[in-house]
């Protein structure tokens, strides 16, 4: 199957696209790598008037340090990160999650800020950056705001975006010192969506930390405070104080009502949190 005839746009400049996104008649789609929105256009599930590639601009396709925060331009790609191309404060937490994405050409063009604003539910950096406490930044002609990557994900396939509003950067706090890391996903097969997702960030000497369950039927469940899943405390023995009813009662306080279903995500989380205690190489896949 074809798309729909649409116009084509390459704005130069992130003021020129708002200029042009403010503008536009008709619906408009942005595109970058192109990952989520190329099969949406074949198969007619959108149909716009006006299509804007943003690769063109160079604002979004940087990345920078400022302070403790890694800012990632919206058009940085998956395989910008794994290679190493930018810089990373989060100890190889970034490098680890964008290394199992999907497959290599997937990587070469799909952008962390496209995954973001498509919002699957089942996409990995929607869980992983929550689980890392990173916000957004979003822009558009009447200025800038920044929120939690949780409130700007609203649903599955639904983010906070207003009208003219674009996501134009990620922004990342550096790991701190001590904190652990743990990711793992549930996959019937490599290369596909998970099932299942586990994210565990964790400081076991300030005795804090968040966990987020992923590829659930909205957005990611998070647990701000994750100590009532390690019986109300946070300490270098957590692996052995995690409890997995704690996390089945969380799940299905959130509506998940399937045991088997619980029990699988209650599963990937237990193996997140073993993760981060021993960590492991980059191979994070989980095949059924």
């Amino acid at each position: 199957m074809k798309p729909a005839p649409f116009a084509w746009e390459r704005p130069a400049s992130l003021p020129a696209l708002l200029d042009r996104l403010a503008g536009a008649a008709g619906s408009v789609k942005l595109i970058a790598g192109g990952q989520s929105l190329g099969p949406m256009l074949n198969l007619r599930l959108v149909e716009p008037d006006l299509v804007l590639d943003i690769t063109g601009i160079e604002e979004l396709r940087q990345a920078r340090i400022e302070g403790e925060t890694l800012v990632l331009g919206a058009c940085v790609t998956h395989a910008d990160i794994e290679d190493g191309r930018v810089p990373d404060l989060t100890g190889g937490a970034l490098q680890r999650v964008a290394a199992a994405i999907a497959y290599r050409p997937v990587r070469n063009r799909g952008t962390v800020g496209g995954s973001l604003v498509h919002a699957d539910p089942a996409a990995d950096w929607v869980s992983a950056l929550i689980a890392l406490g990173a916000d957004v930044e979003v822009a558009s002609l009447s200025g800038r705001r920044t929120l939690p990557v949780e409130r700007f994900v609203t649903g599955a396939l639904e983010v906070a975006l207003e009208p003219g509003e674009i996501l134009v950067a990620v922004r990342v706090p550096a790991r701190p010192a001590g904190a652990a890391w743990g990711y793992v996903k549930h996959c019937a097969k490599i290369g596909e969506f998970a099932h299942a997702i586990g994210a565990v960030r964790l400081e076991p000497d300030a005795g804090r930390g968040r966990i987020v369950i992923g590829a659930v039927e909205g957005p990611p469940l998070l647990l701000a405070d994750a100590r009532p899943l390690f019986g109300g405390r946070i300490g270098p023995d957590f692996a052995e104080r995690f409890d997995g009813r704690a996390a089945d009662a969380a799940l299905a306080a959130a509506g998940m009502t399937d045991a088997v279903e619980r029990h699988v995500h209650v599963t990937v989380l237990a193996r997140a949190v073993a993760q981060a205690a021993k960590p492991t190489p980059l191979s994070l896949r989980e095949a059924a």
